[in-house]
């Protein structure tokens, strides 16, 4: 049999799942993360109370995400007690530095999204290479957005083309069922994270999409 020479495919992240409906839809398809958005201000936020009933079931067939917008201290408390995750993602304007107090606070490891437009933005990653399990590309908000991410945005993957980093790190923004496998043609993830991508709605998630594009990425 011929292989690919991409024959391992990328991880998969669903992010911002609020229902059992479309928790399952991703354990089903072999999601290898799945994100629970603990942020008011989005339409997809779960209070941690409400994320630790639901993600229960994820716990031993997927890495539980918790995300989180500069969370202060007792936010990452009541997370790291309900919700339990194996990872806390930070998608705001935190330092490295505070990824050590994220760390201390919840036993959980790091993922930091860092807001690509131009090769520029990449200058955070060299740092934050060293403090983060995994860092996330994703495409930087229109100015004057509220939202600091899930705005169905996507970069010129191009830039990532020739980049290396310490692990294993994720491409987000704007990617879809449709586009996902280009997507991992031109930038080379390692891994993948979609979520209004597979959404019929803001913050409504769709089980057939989500599992298109796990197929997707699968097939990729």
């Amino acid at each position: 049999m011929a292989m690919s020479s991409h024959s391992v495919s990328a991880a998969i992240k669903i992010c911002g799942l609020t229902t059992a409906e479309t928790l399952d839809a991703a354990l089903d398809g072999g999601a290898d993360f799945v994100g629970a958005v603990v942020f008011p201000k989005s339409p997809r936020h779960i209070a941690p109370e409400t994320a630790a009933a639901l993600f229960e079931r994820a716990r031993g067939r997927a890495r539980i995400v918790a995300v989180t917008v500069d969370p202060d201290d007792a936010l990452l408390e009541e997370i790291a007690r309900t919700l339990k995750p194996d990872l806390i993602q930070l998608h705001g304007s935190e330092t490295p530095a505070r990824s050590e107090d994220v760390r201390r606070l919840t036993g959980a490891g790091v993922v930091k999204a860092l807001p690509i437009r131009w090769a520029d933005d990449f200058a955070a990653a060299d740092e934050w290479d060293y403090h983060a399990d995994h860092l996330m590309f994703d495409a930087r908000p229109p100015e004057g957005s509220h939202l600091p991410g899930g705005v169905g945005l996507s970069f010129d993957w191009t830039l990532l083309a020739d980049r290396a980093f310490r692990h294993p790190w994720f491409l987000a923004g704007g990617l879809t069922p449709g586009n996902v496998s280009e997507a991992l043609r031109i930038s080379r993830a390692p891994m993948v994270d979609v979520s209004s991508g597979v959404e019929s709605a803001p913050g409504v998630k769709d089980p057939g999409r989500i599992a298109a594009f796990i197929r997707a990425v699968r097939r990729s």
